[in-house]
């Protein structure tokens, strides 16, 4: 029986091996047929064939009247502008195109690539800069091309391995600027030993190459010893305007596919129809708190001389040089990207000069409703801008779109304006010395203001949102929700010396104040009631201040003459009843009073018949006389009714007016308040 099992157990395993060989077998047969077929079908494939001719051609072949060669050429240059050109095929027709043939311009202007560029096809192609028959024209267009496709290169370790032979073209006066680009972005640490000292000589002042310089002192400040400018403009021009159109064109029509009748010989990613925006090594910082957390605590300056390069070229290519396609390929991808931005300079506490320079040009294009919310945020981190030019790149534009826009948008602005003030207020504290201010974008490039430039600029700000106010107040019929953020701004304003030790005190126009006191609503009143006893603390702190900070500081006799006067209007219109009297700063004929058919209109606008306190007048009157059916506003008047009073509209949460009342009202006579109200403001 075990004789008998086991030959049973040997012929089971037998017909299982011979199962796995023929399904193996089978399997092998199916695997050769599908990979002969294939190839079968790129043998007949006009394009490959296309390409074989191109990697074949001998050099000489003659160009003019070379029908086979037309026909290919033709051929690859349709589905380079139609669906761009895979790796294998972008190194063909590079070598084919740098190798001194006659149709190298026309190659390069189609030599779209549909995912990425070899960069072994690249190195060939820059040797072929050293043969010296390449016309000029050529070279340049070829540099550009680079410059282009640069991000789309996969690897940059062997381009970096010949940085000398690169560096060598940097004379060259018609390549200068492209080389200077091309050098600036393959630049690290290690590269700056590999340069010679001789471009360090002076050459004239060419921006490009300031910028390379610029690069270069950061790593080797020893080898530069040329001044270079803190605050620069751009140096490196888009040189892709050649392929832009074509690039845009392919990326929307292949949908980040990879076409699938070529062979690659490299693993490629999908990629979505997403605009190209330069390294992704640089926008993937910006959804990175960690390497954002390393970056600023090493202090790396070139990291972020790159990051602000790459985020200016970003921005106008999104927003001022797409084409009017839409060009930024849709809004929720351009939302994204501002709010990487904000979530990004918010954490670091600091905006980039790239993004300053963006939102100058912007605002004098922009609609006011595009990205609102992050344009406005973009912008209220922007840094303190001297006082010379401040109304030219921001006051004008944003006048313009203040004016002729909705409620919700005035409220935005003036919020941004706020937020603006109460950086630079900031910055002020953290970065005051001595002898002058260090205001800086960054801490990596600084811009030196004097404490007095400073303050020019910050009452410019003041002033201008003051400007602001007065008309927008106007065309919104003093619209609660405006002065609201108004006098959010001016609390700011009252923090500007108290809070954050700046020897500066402004006033609000009249266009602001009056609005706000006779306003119909109690928290307008309120709150202007605050702002008063905050400017009443900064003129009786003045000369305890000016001690402290070993600096005279005198608020000028115009500022103090603003204020007494409109001290005194609100203690006279709130407390004492005087409204409309000779010699109160707002009078009324009295015949036109007498028109009005108002009883005792001297009295409306006090704490009881103010219309933003007759409601809170109106239920104190219920709760003192409930069986009283007629209402005498005249019987609150009286002392003891009077202070009751007082403290019910306190217990309302009115602490604004209940400050504004015990600093600036002597109230040792209201007990008499009756018949005469000598209630006096205290002496400024």
């Amino acid at each position: 029986m075990a004789k008998a099992s086991n030959l049973t157990r040997t012929d089971v395993d037998s017909s299982f091996e011979s199962q796995l060989s023929v399904s193996s077998r089978t399997s092998n047969r199916s695997l050769r047929v599908a990979e002969k077929e294939r190839r079968k079908n790129q043998i007949g494939d006009p394009f490959v064939l296309a390409l074989k001719y191109f990697s074949e051609v001998e050099a000489g072949t003659p160009c003019l009247g070379n029908d086979v060669l037309e026909r290919n050429l033709v051929l690859v240059e349709r589905v380079g502008l139609s669906r761009g050109l895979p790796p294998e095929a972008v190194s063909v027709m590079l070598d084919y195109a740098m190798s001194l043939r006659a149709t190298c311009v026309r190659v390069l202007k189609f030599l779209i690539p549909a995912t990425v560029v070899p960069q072994e096809a690249v190195v060939r192609a820059v040797s072929w800069l050293c043969v010296g028959k390449i016309a000029i024209s050529t070279q340049v267009l070829f540099l550009r091309w680079v410059l282009t496709v640069f991000d789309m290169i996969d690897s940059k370790d062997h381009l970096r391995a010949i940085y000398g032979f690169i560096f060598s073209f940097v004379t060259e006066e018609n390549l200068s600027p492209y080389i200077c680009h091309m050098l600036y972005l393959l630049t690290r640490r290690e590269s700056v030993s590999l340069i010679s000292s001789h471009l360090l000589s002076p050459q004239g002042r060419q921006p490009f190459l300031l910028h390379l310089l610029s690069l270069y002192k950061v790593f080797s400040p020893e080898l530069v010893t040329l001044a270079l400018p803190s605050r620069m403009r751009s140096g490196f021009k888009n040189h892709n305007s050649t392929w832009k159109v074509a690039l845009s064109a392919v990326q929307k029509r292949n949908n980040g596919q990879v076409s699938s009748d070529i062979s690659l010989t490299l693993g490629l990613k999908d990629k979505t129809n997403s605009r190209k925006r330069l390294p992704s090594q640089m926008g993937s910082l910006l959804g990175s708190s960690l390497a954002l957390c390393y970056l600023d605590y090493v202090q790396d300056d070139s990291a972020f001389l790159r990051l602000n390069f790459w985020l200016g070229h970003a921005l106008h290519e999104e927003f001022l040089f797409c084409s009017g396609d839409g060009g930024s390929g849709s809004s929720s991808e351009a939302l994204h990207f501002l709010n990487r931005l904000l979530s990004t300079q918010h954490f670091l506490q600091e905006g980039f000069s790239s993004t300053e320079g963006f939102l100058y040009k912007f605002l004098n294009v922009w609609d006011g409703s595009l990205l609102r919310p992050q344009i406005l945020g973009l912008l209220s981190d922007i840094p303190v801008v001297p006082s010379s030019c401040i109304s030219q790149l921001l006051f004008e534009p944003l006048m313009q779109l203040f004016f002729t826009s909705t409620l919700f948008f005035k409220c935005s602005v003036i919020d941004c304006l706020n937020n603006m003030l109460l950086k630079w207020l900031t910055w002020h504290s953290v970065y005051s010395l001595e002898d002058g201010l260090d205001i800086s974008l960054n801490s990596h490039t600084p811009m030196n203001m004097t404490l007095s430039g400073f303050m020019d600029s910050v009452m410019e700000l003041v002033r201008f949102v003051g400007r602001l106010a007065t008309v927008g107040l106007q065309l919104e019929g003093c619209h609660s929700l405006l002065l609201s953020f108004i006098l959010d701004f001016y609390e700011t304003v009252c923090d500007m010396f108290l809070k954050y030790g700046l020897p500066l005190v402004v006033m609000p126009p009249a266009g602001v104040f009056y609005p706000a006191l006779f306003a119909t609503d109690p928290v307008s009143v309120d709150r202007l009631s605050y702002i008063m006893y905050r400017w009443g603390g900064v003129v009786t702190s003045t000369p305890l201040r000016s001690c402290q900070h070993q600096q005279a500081f005198h608020i000028s006799r115009q500022t103090c003459q603003e204020f007494n006067h409109y001290l005194l209007f609100m203690v006279s219109c709130l407390w004492n009843s005087k409204m409309f009297l000779p010699g109160m700063a707002i009078e009324v004929d009295q015949e036109l009073l007498a028109l009005s058919k108002v009883p005792a209109p001297w009295t409306r606008f006090d704490l009881i018949h103010h219309p933003a306190f007759l409601g809170c007048a109106l239920d104190f009157h219920h709760k003192c006389w409930p069986e009283r059916k007629d209402i005498d506003f005249n019987s609150i008047k009286a002392a003891k009714q009077w202070n009751w009073y007082m403290e019910f509209l306190f217990s309302q949460g009115f602490q604004g007016l209940q400050q504004f009342v015990q600093s600036s009202i002597n109230r040792s006579s209201a007990a008499g308040i009756s018949g005469q109200r000598g209630s006096q403001p205290t002496s400024r």
